[in-house]
């Protein structure tokens, strides 16, 4: 082998070891190495096309291949050039992203699909559903799960902001969008495409579900190991459309131990139950609070909000249901939960040893314990 040649293997091999930024995938596999060429001198010459023209991570793109050729042994010097893919090229690498499938599916509804979907939901809002989530998925994440997060509350969303994202935009590659990374997570939400953050969105049902398909079809995930969506509080278009979209996707159903709370939500679940989704379980949250007396200078269990909610869903739910729905958590109402979201960081992320992030990290140790198969799982067989 001349020595040229194998110049041009070893570059190749570096580049194989690049991933695009957004979509954690090797260049070379995507595509976007166009040319390479060695000259008599030793130089390379490296073309590299960014999947979409100003793509803001272009520099860092840049850096990662300059840095990559630096460790190729022999190599007198190395000249990057960046361009751009045309439609043909992204079309391709869209379909290659989808798994050789060009038409727009929902990959999470898939036969073979092994992600864990979980619907966060609720019977009425205020009860710290979206602050469960993202916690949640911050606590999957770092039991080292890949995980997403998509902001089904179209109208309410309130993902982007308790995640520092509010001023996100997601990248566009052809007609698929990236999800924005966050603290190890992949996020999506209605609240990124708008023009502006006042927008008013008003849409009714089709328009609602057309929205919600493309969230989920057009979106590129990568593989996923858990896949988190913020529901709308109660029953309507949204956990409807969610039901025939997402058939194999579980059900969390977050309440308060306050009864009115607790009556609401059951109605969440048998929803679910209705749609042929299976309800995992209930959390309970703000379910109660830890404080000092200052009288007596010891701790003390303030039920600020009652008792029992958590409980009595659950067992309303397994008897409805005719299977186990178990309480999955109760976790204590902490003022350090609110100020962490609204700083755009869960306070999970913080790293704090407090009651509820232990609360969220043992919740996400036993999910994360569950292995990813298609036991249970719908199949479309057809037996003759």
């Amino acid at each position: 082998m001349s020595t040229s040649q194998s110049l041009h293997d070893a570059v190749l091999a570096a580049l194989a070891t690049v991933n695009d930024p957004e979509i954690h995938k090797p260049i070379t596999e995507l595509g976007m190495v166009e040319s390479v060429a060695i000259s008599e001198d030793a130089v390379a010459h490296v073309r590299v096309l960014l999947t979409i023209a100003g793509c803001p991570l272009s520099g860092t793109i840049d850096a990662d291949v300059r840095k990559a050729l630096a460790s190729v042994d022999g190599l007198a010097g190395a000249e990057v050039e960046l361009g751009v893919m045309s439609d043909e090229q992204r079309t391709e690498l869209k379909t290659k992203l989808r798994g050789g499938i060009a038409q727009r599916e929902i990959p999470f509804a898939r036969e073979d699909n092994l992600t864990q979907v979980l619907l966060i939901s609720s019977g009425k809002g205020g009860v710290g559903k979206s602050s469960v989530t993202v916690n949640l998925a911050t606590a999957l994440a770092a039991q080292g799960r890949s995980v997403g997060i998509l902001d089904a509350d179209i109208y309410g969303h309130s993902i982007p902001a308790m995640l520092g994202l509010a001023d996100a935009s997601p990248t566009g590659v052809a007609d698929m969008i990236m999800p924005v990374p966050a603290m190890g997570l992949k996020v999506i939400s209605m609240g990124m495409l708008k023009s502006s953050r006042d927008q008013v969105i008003a849409w009714r049902g089709p328009i609602l579900d057309k929205a919600l398909h493309q969230l989920l079809s057009d979106v590129y995930w990568g593989d996923l190991d858990f896949l988190l969506l913020d529901l709308p509080p109660g029953t309507g278009d949204v956990a409807m459309s969610l039901g025939t979209k997402l058939p194999n996707a579980e059900v969390i159903v977050v309440t308060t131990p306050q009864q009115a709370s607790a009556e609401v939500a059951e109605r969440a679940g048998t929803m679910a139950s209705m749609m042929e989704q299976k309800v995992l379980g209930v959390i309970e949250n703000m379910a109660y609070l830890d404080t000092v007396c200052p009288h007596c200078d010891q701790p003390h269990r303030v039920d600020v909000f009652g008792t029992g909610g958590g409980r009595n869903v659950s067992d309303a739910l397994t008897t409805r249901l005719g299977y186990e729905v178990p309480l999955l958590a109760e976790i204590p109402l902490e003022p350090a939960v609110r100020a962490a979201s609204d700083d755009g960081v869960p306070l999970v992320a913080l790293g704090e040893d407090t009651p509820a992030t232990k609360v969220f990290n043992d919740l996400a140790a036993r999910l994360a314990s569950r292995k990813r198969g298609l036991a249970g799982k719908k199949l479309n067989l057809n037996v003759r």
